[in-house]
């Protein structure tokens, strides 16, 4: 499974940019613009609420779950989901998670 999140991770951050960098050529870095268009119809306004209510959980969940499971450099989940979306954010830090979880198994194993 732990291979699964790192394809979705990979996966998570590419897709989106080959919707964002196209905007980003012909725009430049317009927030206004990019928040306009985001919230252009309610179809759309209800998939922008959607991703910021799950990237505050996932922030709760990285935190908790992170210095829970004593994984270092949390900021970089949240960078990620920042820069990216939830889409890389989220399987990535999975993926540390479960990477994490298996070599403390490990260890606890010899």
């Amino acid at each position: 499974m732990q291979w699964l999140y790192l394809i979705a991770a990979i996966l998570g951050t590419v897709l989106p940019l080959c919707f964002f960098v196209p905007f980003l050529m012909t725009h430049g870095f317009d927030m206004p613009l990019f928040f306009r268009q985001l919230f252009q119809s309610q179809v759309s306004s209800a998939f922008g609420i959607d991703v910021f209510v799950s990237s505050f959980v996932l922030w709760l969940f990285v935190f908790s779950e992170g210095r829970r499971r004593g994984l270092k450099n949390l900021w970089c989940y949240v960078l990620c989901n920042l820069l990216f979306g939830v889409s890389s954010g989220l399987p990535l830090f999975l993926y540390f998670r479960e990477r994490t979880i298996k070599h403390l198994r490990d260890i606890s194993a010899v």
